[in-house]
């Protein structure tokens, strides 16, 4: 059955069959009241996501737009910035900074390990002369599985001055995320991820010391302009023409995690993250994220002996229908991943093991196939 996939990367994610009607209902006039009670409804849901009492914004666009608008509003030319980065998202955040004129000092660490918070703090500690702008991180980086740990680098930037940019795409709503408690200045995340709606909106939160950070940013800005998105924001509108079915269908995801509540969410997309390590271990694989950081949202796993990225992804999608993802950059041929964020169910989880066990099975693995659904099925059927 081609036309049937099962779909287990970190993003984009299942959607929900009512979320996805949702969007199929008749268009309205973005500048109309029905647009503005939608906006409003969501925008205040978002604020409880984001766990903030300040400004959150929804855009048009992509994940990688959103980083765009958080560079352009903050920073100017010539600004000075650490860039912490654990992989391809760490780097791609640099890169947009690069790409405005703002100067990137990069603080990497090996991919496959968090950021260590006290190199940062040391870092910070000998910016005497306080030219460090601001710190770009990556809360959850699914190139490589791994998770940072933001409510210790946050108060660590804080006690500098500096502003904490983040980069939250894949971590909103898949895990906890605070912030305001974590002094956290400025968050992106996208729509296509545990939120449960397709691709196309970016949401992005912002605090008063960004505000006044933005009052003296000078790079140059227009489709991305925070400023403008508030002004409007307080007409019920947004700037430019918003993409109307996917804020529809943001509407009815935000009422069904409401109601599931924020702090389950966290607890589901945990519970299904240990229950998809608990099967990749018993089918003899190995991790390729440091267990202490691994991430809730995907799991990042190293190919075993003998059998290729390609070839095993390929013949799960061929033959079962299961879509995983592999690594990216140099990871490409020595890690594959699962994402299990989002509307992502435990029969979803048991099904991608039982696949897996016996797509490495047939290419010559020496594995016993259905031990992986064991281990899931006992790690769910715990407490």
């Amino acid at each position: 059955m081609k036309d049937k996939q099962l779909l287990m990367i970190p993003g984009p994610t299942p959607v929900p069959q009512s979320v996805l009607l949702a969007g199929a209902a008749p268009m309205i006039n973005h500048r109309g009241p029905e647009f503005a009670e939608a906006l409003e409804e969501v925008t205040e849901a978002l604020k409880r996501v984001f766990q903030t009492r300040h400004d959150v914004f929804i855009l048009t666009g992509s994940g990688t737009g959103g980083l765009e608008a958080a560079v352009v509003n903050a920073l100017s030319p010539g600004d000075a910035v650490l860039s912490v980065s654990i992989g391809v998202f760490g780097d791609r955040f640099a890169a947009i900074a690069k790409a405005f004129g703002v100067k990137v000092e990069p603080l990497d660490f090996e991919w496959g390990t968090a950021a260590d918070p006290e190199k940062i703090r040391a870092r910070l500690a000998a910016d005497n002369k306080k030219e460090i702008k601001a710190v770009m991180v990556t809360h959850n980086e699914t190139s490589t599985g791994v998770t940072n740990d933001l409510a210790e680098i946050g108060p660590i930037v804080r006690e500098h001055g500096a502003l904490l940019l983040v980069d939250g795409i894949s971590s909103l709503v898949a895990m906890d995320c605070q912030t305001d408690a974590w002094c956290l200045d400025l968050v992106v995340a996208g729509s296509q991820k545990a939120f449960m709606i397709p691709p196309g909106l970016v949401f992005i939160a912002i605090n008063d010391r960004a505000w006044s950070a933005m009052e003296k940013a000078s790079i140059p800005r227009f489709y991305w302009d925070l400023g403008q998105a508030k002004d409007y924001l307080a007409r019920g509108q947004t700037p430019w023409t918003p993409a109307v079915p996917q804020v529809f269908q943001l509407r009815a995801a935000l009422r069904i995690l409401e109601a599931e509540g924020l702090q389950a969410c966290f607890a589901r997309h945990a519970r299904q993250a240990g229950a998809v390590r608990a099967g990749v271990k018993a089918l003899g694989l190995k991790m390729f994220a440091e267990s202490s950081h691994a991430s809730n949202a995907v799991t990042s796993i190293r190919k075993p002996d003998g059998v290729a990225v390609a070839a095993l992804r390929k013949l799960l999608l061929d033959k079962y229908g299961v879509v995983l993802a592999g690594g990216q950059q140099t990871l490409k041929d020595e890690i594959f991943r699962i994402g299990h964020l989002g509307h992502v169910s435990e029969s979803d989880i048991v099904a991608t093991l039982g696949a897996l066990g016996m797509a490495l099975k047939e290419l010559g693995g020496s594995v016993n196939p259905a031990a992986g659904v064991a281990a899931t099925v006992e790690h769910l059927g715990g407490p």
